[in-house]
């Protein structure tokens, strides 16, 4: 049995996705006459109550598109220093926008209201960069799928409106958080200038991400969509593959949630185990021994046919999925049982 914890991006679309994918009607989306991108744009903007959505090949582009609508070149972003645009981007801020990051060491990923209006430079001290953009991920990757409260959200778009500053959120988990917390995705739509959802985490379609706006923003997020190379043709076959997982996939998130936190659970009982974060959604890190190298664990997994990640320092991570069936779990769960070091 080959069971895969790596990331929730390793899915393979189901048969019913693929049969939807099969009988999608398609267009030319560059021109905007692609039927099912034009759907999937307005089913998402509708979700969120905003004006547009616009279809993209990957989180990363939409993040970069966003930074790029919200900032000019010698600009600053406020972020926590576990961002996905930070870390996981390829420097995309600076190469893309000409933009520096100002980074804050928040909990798990989560900045507070407090912390980003200490972070804001004056605007009148020209030595500084300007602060143009507040940067949150919601649920937190490199935090282990930890997710914000909405009222800090609150705080920290009051202090966006006093400053002048924009507010985007890279919310490539975002649904997960919304299962786990009960929330409603207009809650952030309500907030946010600009918003990345992602469809290939946790939702399994094969492909894309959007990002959601008002109209104007939109339309020029579909120039530098195009600068970025961005633009698809018959990109219907994927966006109804992710109209498909929205309709049908969403509320199941609640299982990958219930396995990983039984996963944590048995973690903290290994003697082998140095600290499990607390686990909200489907992602799960933990640290090992210091006398054990967490290089030595992945390969005792690897050879029962179970594939994790290294996050470097004695840290790993597992994340579960919908690939990620109740029979595999027995199995991951009985093999860490098993595990001696």
């Amino acid at each position: 049995m080959e069971i895969n914890l790596v990331s929730d991006t390793v899915t393979r679309p189901t048969p019913d996705m693929l049969r939807a994918m099969f009988q999608a009607k398609v267009g030319d989306d560059v021109y905007k006459q692609d039927p099912t991108v034009n759907e999937l744009e307005a089913l998402v903007a509708d979700l969120f109550g905003r004006e547009a959505a616009l279809f993209f090949p990957s989180g990363t582009m939409a993040n970069q598109t966003a930074i790029k609508l919200l900032t000019r070149p010698g600009d600053e972003l406020i972020a926590d220093h576990y961002a996905h645009v930070y870390n996981y981007e390829a420097g995309g801020v600076a190469f893309n926008s000409g933009v520096s990051c100002r980074l804050i060491h928040g909990d798990r990923g989560r900045i507070n209201a407090q912390q980003v209006e200490a972070h804001i430079h004056d605007p009148e001290f020209y030595h500084s960069p300007r602060t143009s953009l507040v940067c949150i991920e919601n649920t937190t990757n490199k935090g282990g799928g930890a997710c914000y409260d909405l009222t800090e959200l609150q705080r920290i778009k009051e202090v966006c409106k006093k400053h002048g500053l924009h507010y985007h959120l890279d919310g490539a988990r975002l649904w997960n958080a919304l299962i786990a917390k009960g929330e409603h995705p207009k809650q952030y739509g309500a907030l946010f200038d600009t918003i990345s959802v992602c469809l290939s985490k946790g939702l399994g379609a094969p492909v894309g991400s959007l990002l959601v706006g008002n109209a104007s923003l939109i339309k020029e997020a579909m120039r530098i969509r195009k600068v970025l190379g961005g633009g698809m043709r018959q990109a219907g076959y994927l966006a109804a593959a992710g109209i498909y997982a929205l309709e049908n996939h969403m509320e199941r998130l609640s299982q990958d949630h219930k396995r990983a936190a039984e996963l944590g659970a048995l973690l903290q009982q290994m003697p082998w185990v140095q600290q499990v974060e607390p686990v909200e959604t489907n992602i799960v890190i933990f640290s090992v021994k210091p006398t054990l190298n967490e290089s030595v664990v992945i390969q005792k997994l690897k050879q029962k046919g179970i594939a994790i990640s290294s996050l470097g320092a004695g840290k790993l991570r597992l994340v579960t999925h919908l690939d990620y069936r109740e029979v595999m779990h027995t199995y991951v769960m009985d093999a860490l049982k098993q595990l001696v070091f």
